[in-house]
């Protein structure tokens, strides 16, 4: 079985990873509200702040102060900047559990973010500042697939990438659709705005053209089974890569994180979505949120913290 400490690291290089790049797009999306003053922008940036845990009755910053500090504040937890220093320094602690090319990619994008001169070249052109980031994470996770052996170390890297997804994307949807954080997204531009920080736009386009509606665009990140950020997709790929797990959890004596992610793929895989109301969805939504926290710490319990007697042969 592979070391508690290298699973724990891999791990939380997908989190990290993912966490990043979804905080791009939600800096992009606060970045263009800028540009309007109406109240569909409102909204955008209403959606995105709630997003990462801000109170936007209570926010005394700017769209623009907001996704500035959500790009480079080190102090930030969730900021792309702190995001991405600690998956570098969990990919330094398994250097050798890694490729050469999958590390000098992150290594890069670390370079790029903390560079002294990153707070003035997102000033100077922030959406392209952003955009490219993302395009390093895509050339990460693409060197990562490439040329790392898709054994158990690489089932907990995307472990870490899909649970993370599935509760950012939970938490949008939450943002967007609960009633905790003001009245349901309804305007076109705020609409957009969502799917903008879902990276589901296009994908949304091509299914349902240009018809933009609440409860289409809830249906398509909660239950579409070929778009990746949808909880569907993400829920399934998380019950997969605890099932090529698995085999090791006979040393701790604990399959619950396979048997708890297969109950969470099936109520997403067999609802009934045609029934679905609003109220139905913000509980599946809230749901979905709590058995992913309960995923996580159950993966620990299994993987990470269980004790030394219980891997030991009797």
């Amino acid at each position: 079985m592979m070391l508690a400490r290298v699973a724990d690291s891999l791990y939380w290089i997908g989190r990290y990873v993912e966490r990043a790049e979804h905080m791009c797009r939600l800096s992009d999306v606060m970045l263009n509200a800028t540009l309007d003053q109406g109240e569909a922008a409102s909204q955008a940036v209403r959606i995105a702040l709630a997003a990462v845990g801000e109170d936007p009755a209570e926010s005394q910053r700017t769209p623009y102060e907001a996704a500035f500090a959500l790009a480079v504040d080190r102090e930030d937890t969730n900021s792309i900047t702190s995001s991405l220093a600690r998956a570098r320094e969990n990919a330094r602690q398994v250097r050798d559990h890694i490729t050469t090319e999958t590390w000098e990619r992150l290594n890069l994008i670390y370079l790029r973010v903390t560079d002294p001169r990153a707070a003035a070249r997102f000033a100077d052109g922030s959406s392209v500042f952003l955009q490219d980031i993302i395009a390093d994470l895509h050339q990460f996770k693409g060197a990562a697939d490439a040329t790392m052996s898709h054994g158990e170390g690489w089932s907990f890297l995307q472990l870490g990438v899909y649970l993370e997804r599935a509760q950012l994307i939970g938490r949008l949807l939450e943002s967007g659709f609960g009633e905790s954080h003001g009245r349901p997204v309804t305007e076109h531009v705020a609409m957009t705005g969502l799917l903008r920080m879902s990276c589901a736009l296009e994908p949304y386009l091509r299914r349902y053209t240009a018809d933009l509606q609440p409860r289409l665009i809830r249906e398509f990140l909660m239950f579409d089974e070929d778009f990746p950020r949808s909880l569907r997709f993400a829920t399934t790929q998380i019950e997969s890569h605890l099932v090529g797990i698995s085999r090791y959890a006979e040393h701790t004596g604990n399959a619950g994180p396979q048997r708890m992610a297969g109950r969470l793929k099936a109520r997403l895989q067999y609802a009934d979505i045609e029934t679905l109301q609003l109220e139905g969805a913000n509980a599946l939504i809230n749901m979905v949120l709590e058995e992913c926290s309960a995923i996580h710490a159950a993966i620990y319990e299994t993987f990470v913290a269980y004790s030394l007697e219980m891997r030991l042969p009797a």
